[in-house]
């Protein structure tokens, strides 16, 4: 049973502890990174984006244009660091383009 909470937290607080608590982290980075993708790329690459799955660190983003796969494939550094900086952490280790 989880530890009950005084009346003081704030409820940014109290989301963190059963974030915490139910180990819900790894879900709430894969929707992270997911909103991520979609805001930093734009339209352009959302278009051609099939899927975006974050697993054990590693960024797999299945694309509908080789074209486009070479093009980012030569940003993936840029690319690792952009996501980080919009969550403010570093989720994102690798990024593999399908």
């Amino acid at each position: 049973m989880a530890k009950r909470l005084n009346n003081e937290s704030t409820i940014g607080a109290v989301l963190k502890q059963i974030i915490q608590v139910n180990k819900l982290q790894p879900g709430m980075d894969q929707i992270d990174v997911k909103e991520a993708w979609r805001q930093l790329m734009g339209n352009g690459v959302n278009t051609y984006t099939r899927n975006v799955v974050l697993k054990n660190g590693t960024l797999y983003v299945e694309l509908g244009s080789s074209v486009l796969r070479d093009e980012l494939s030569h940003g993936k550094s840029k690319i690792i660091r952009m996501i980080n900086e919009e969550l403010g952490r570093d989720v994102v280790k690798d990024v593999i383009l399908r």
